[in-house]
């Protein structure tokens, strides 16, 4: 079966979403975020993934909220999402706001936890190969 390609709702931002800024940033935020952490790993099949993600989208949510340890299995929320770029979201990824977190255990040894430099940096460069983004 040949899926068809994803089209947002054109009227996603007359629904009545509110946005509203972030601090002293500037940046406009949804009310709503959508937090992709036990409902977007391995546990759910791709097609529920990804109708929750499209469902949100088409409503106004904008945000979403990730982080490199977020599945179940570790990392398995992220690669997810990066389907869903891949797949439905390359295009509006100018609409989008993306963020993932670091902090938890990941790998053994040393480096593998916490918030030490070297963690973050390899944690955000796996986050951004597994999300399949050039930057969050």
């Amino acid at each position: 079966m040949i899926e068809s390609p994803y089209r947002p709702s054109p009227d996603r931002y007359d629904d009545g979403m509110t946005f509203r800024r972030a601090g002293r940033s500037g940046v406009l935020l949804p009310a709503f975020s959508l937090g992709l952490w036990h409902n977007f790993g391995s546990a759910q099949t791709f097609s529920n993934v990804q109708r929750m993600a499209h469902y949100a989208f088409d409503r106004g949510i904008t945000h979403f909220d990730l982080a490199n340890n977020y599945g179940p299995e570790y990392g398995t929320a992220e690669e997810n999402f990066g389907r869903l770029m891949e797949r439905s979201f390359r295009p509006y990824r100018d609409e989008m706001f993306i963020a993932t977190k670091a902090g938890y255990d990941m790998w053994p040894g040393p480096y593998g936890n916490w918030g030490s430099r070297k963690y973050l940096t390899a944690s955000l460069d796996q986050s951004l190969r597994r999300m399949k983004l050039d930057y969050v």
